[in-house]
């Protein structure tokens, strides 16, 4: 990062974003819920030392030797001097991170201010094979507690007809017991009813429905990890749906399947693959009014930029490693939602058989099932049943070893082979 500050004619950059800067000293904390961050500030030099303002009573004894000798652990008493230090010298910061203050500061000190995008926002991006695999661990674990709450819901629930509420309690339950878990990476979206067509409701005491037979529940929910972060959506059918719900809930499935499997050159953004997404439903006069794909964070944001997959233009193109979301949806207003959302990640450009350019492609990391009850196989091609087999073949390959007997005899039922 130091060289690439001197690429850009940079002496040091001001770094004032949480996940930057857990990202950069590889170090985490508990200042924000949800996200293990540290509220702190750095320096980052050219020559690629840094100065870390960071508040003393959250500092461990084992953070100096950590850092090394080329990291100066200091107070955040001590900015406002490091700021004036960096007179005369040309300094990048991001207008779209950090507060007038620091602009203000250091014109004052007779600093030249670069305004740029932050130094680790792309790097931090792109995960590297370590990151990459101990997502993979992660989501196999996740992916395991997601499956006994599906069964739950597939199997009792369909008679307790719980409220939402006690849907998201049950689920984190499942969550808590595995290894490893710090804490959620968002709260519990649990959606039932009308309440599913909001596409970011959180369910309160005010507005806690219960289940009910004919209806769908929608319910979205990740953990965090040391090794990773997960985020995932399951739409599943309480009683038995009715066919406007399965055509719609088919149309989404082929969106999601359609980007799972895309194959695009390098220097293609996200705004380029959105369409592919939708296409299922456009082509049925419908839509959704939200973006399709976010990046993610490994034990960091389960909201990550610079990438991003939606209609909206986006100049970043996605590039191997950067992990990004899954997920179409489809929402009746007053009625029900739905969407179907798994992490995945962005392989290494390989030549097609037959091809000239190398293509990248999408890799998931979501390991659960996707409600067979609400598909129509004769809306699939047989490309995309065949895909949808491998996928849940993977599933219960990697997931089922892990699960007692009754949760995996049902799990074998779930992954079995789409008719049609």
């Amino acid at each position: 990062l130091g060289e690439t500050l001197a690429a850009k004619g940079a002496d040091a950059a001001v770094l004032t974003a949480p996940a930057s800067i857990a990202w950069l000293f590889n170090v985490r904390g508990g200042d924000v819920s949800r996200t293990p961050l540290p509220l702190a500030q750095a320096i980052l030099n050219r020559d690629g030392s840094a100065r870390l303002f960071l508040d003393p009573v959250k500092v461990t004894p084992e953070l100096p030797a950590w850092l090394g000798n080329g990291v100066s652990l200091e107070t955040p008493s001590d900015l406002a001097g490091a700021l004036a230090d960096l007179k005369d010298k040309v300094v990048l910061v991001d207008p779209a991170q950090s507060p007038a203050f620091y602009f203000d500061a250091l014109e004052a000190a007779g600093a030249r201010v670069l305004r740029g995008e932050d130094p680790c926002a792309l790097p931090r991006a792109c995960k590297n094979p370590v990151e990459i695999a101990g997502s993979r661990s992660a989501h196999v674990r996740d992916g395991v507690a997601l499956t006994r709450f599906l069964h739950w819901v597939a199997t009792e629930a369909q008679a307790l007809l719980p409220d939402e509420i006690e849907v998201a309690s049950r689920l984190e339950a499942f969550r808590e017991e595995v290894e490893g878990l710090a804490d959620l990476s968002f709260d519990t979206i649990a959606a039932a009813l009308g309440n599913a067509a909001l596409p970011h409701y959180h369910p309160t005491e005010k507005t806690n429905a219960r289940t009910a037979p004919g209806t769908l529940l929608l319910v979205d929910s990740g953990g965090q990890y040391p090794d990773g972060t997960t985020d995932v959506t399951r739409t599943l059918a309480i009683g038995t749906p009715s066919r406007e719900m399965c055509e719609r809930f088919t149309l989404v499935l082929k969106g999601h399947l359609a980007l799972a499997a895309l194959r695009f050159p390098a220097g293609t953004t996200g705004s380029a693959v959105d369409a592919f997404a939708r296409a299922a439903l456009w082509s049925r006069g419908l839509d959704y009014d939200h973006g399709t794909g976010h990046g993610v964070g490994v034990f960091l944001g389960v909201h990550e930029g610079p990438h991003r997959i939606a209609k909206a233009p986006n100049t970043v193109a996605l590039q191997p490693g950067m992990i990004v979301s899954n997920e179409p949806g489809y929402y009746k207003e007053g009625a029900y939602g739905i969407r179907i959302e798994n992490l995945q990640y962005v392989t290494e450009p390989r030549t097609i058989p037959g091809g000239e350019r190398p293509m990248l492609g999408f890799e998931a990391l979501t390991l659960a099932p996707i409600d067979r009850t609400l598909i129509l196989p004769d809306l699939l091609t047989s490309e995309e049943r065949a895909q949808l087999d491998a996928y849940h073949a993977r599933v219960l390959a990697e997931i089922g070893p892990h699960l007692d007997a009754p949760v995996r005899t049902w799990l074998e039922g779930a992954c079995a082979p789409i008719g049609g």
